[in-house]
């Protein structure tokens, strides 16, 4: 009978990690035999998730699962008709390129239709438009981080 390795892999999980650096997923999943692995790029957070029969001491922390519930500010409610949601999965960026101006700034004006920011998706640079006029009243998001489908990106009145 084979032994079988206690532990776990932090070769594999280094890899997996490196994979979602080179690839800009936020996150990935490996199962072999009866281990899961999952790395997940939420925030600057990642986890390790054990096979359900695990014991709870390989468990997820209870502050990985917390974590999106923190990124609302407390008490502060907005219409939804101002908001801009995320159309896709990605990674958010609200300049051009590298060093050059942002595309919009709290308190400018936006015309319909105007470029607030770019998502890229799959190596592919996909332009978000305002869906209306108005003044740039919030941005929450921050430069180079990865958005999630429906998150909130801009907030024009």
């Amino acid at each position: 009978m084979a032994e079988k390795k206690s532990g776990i892999d932090q070769a594999l999980i280094r890899d997996l990690a490196n994979i979602l650096n080179d690839t800009d997923l936020t996150e990935i999943e490996v199962e072999q035999e009866d281990l899961r692995i999952r790395v997940s790029r939420a925030g600057t957070t990642q986890y390790v998730q054990a096979p359900i029969a695990a014991p709870a001491a390989y468990a997820a922390p209870a502050a990985v699962a917390a974590a999106p519930a923190a990124a609302a500010p407390a008490g502060k409610t907005r219409n939804p008709d101002n908001v801009v949601s995320a159309p896709m999965v990605g990674t958010a960026y609200l300049a051009p390129a590298p060093g050059s101006a942002a595309f919009i700034q709290v308190g400018a004006a936006v015309k319909e239709g105007q470029t607030l920011l770019i998502i890229e998706a799959m190596k592919t640079m996909n332009q978000i438009p305002a869906p209306k006029s108005g003044t740039v009243t919030e941005i929450l998001v921050q430069d180079g981080r990865p958005v999630e489908y429906g998150e909130a990106l801009v907030v024009i009145e």
